[in-house]
């Protein structure tokens, strides 16, 4: 599996899908990685779906709940300091690996 270059706690815009999504930001809560499947992310306050809820000791109402959905991570991309979408690269610093955004050259 390759390496992903979007992490948990960047903040990221929307590039494909639904319309009332598309296009909006915001901070990526997890970042689903599993063996054999596509890499997904669950993006704060975005792609809200309703999910029914058996009863249970920790809720005993049960009923709808509304909750973020996962987003296949090549619908995302990375925002920059204007707003829009950059592409990620690295670059060698010292000893560390750094992310950097490839128009500009600043890391992230």
């Amino acid at each position: 599996m390759s390496k992903l270059k979007i992490k948990r706690g960047d903040n990221v815009i929307i590039t494909t899908g639904r319309k009332e999504i598309k296009g909006k930001t915001g901070e990526v809560i997890e970042v689903i990685k599993k063996e054999g499947k596509d890499p997904r992310v669950v993006v704060a306050g975005l792609n809200i779906v309703k999910k029914h809820v058996k009863p249970s000791a920790s809720n005993p109402q049960g009923g709808i709940v509304e909750r973020e959905a996962s987003i296949h991570i090549s619908n995302v991309a990375l925002v920059g300091k204007d707003g829009k979408a950059i592409k990620v690269g690295y670059k060698i610093e010292g000893d560390k690996k750094a992310r950097i955004n490839k128009k500009t050259g600043e890391t992230l």
